[in-house]
């Protein structure tokens, strides 16, 4: 999950940087179903698809806009051009980066509490922490 993360800041293409943010997240499902709340972790799963599914559909939008380059070196400036794609493309963002309010807070928040609730799980907790 960290390599990831890692190769994500390497790379120029913007929709393989999109992709690459979701296994962190796949992550996270996958810890949730081992300790057995497999419901909690569907959560998570519809919050996270139904806004990472806005994100790919802006970062369509932006690409088409630039001529179909998906450099992101070559981006910039868009949002006086693409003000509504620009907008969707932010709130779909902080609702994956677990902003207040916002449907990723609840979902990622929710099972961080079912976690700490379980005391006998303490190498998760140095999971979170690292």
């Amino acid at each position: 999950m960290f390599m990831a993360g890692l190769g994500a800041n390497f790379e120029f293409d913007l929709r393989r940087i999109i992709a690459l943010s979701t296994l962190r997240q796949l992550g996270l499902m996958i810890i949730t179903i081992s300790i057995g709340l497999s419901s909690l972790a569907f959560f998570h799963l519809l919050t996270h698809a139904l806004f990472k599914a806005l994100l790919f559909i802006c970062a369509g939008g932006v690409i088409h806009s630039m001529g179909h380059s998906k450099d992101i070196r070559f981006m910039g400036g868009l949002s006086i051009y693409i003000p509504f794609t620009s907008a969707s493309l932010m709130v779909s963002s902080f609702a994956l980066c677990c902003m207040p309010f916002l449907a990723g807070f609840y979902s990622r928040n929710f099972i961080l509490e079912m976690f700490s609730m379980r005391c006998e799980y303490i190498w998760f907790r140095i999971y979170i922490l690292v």
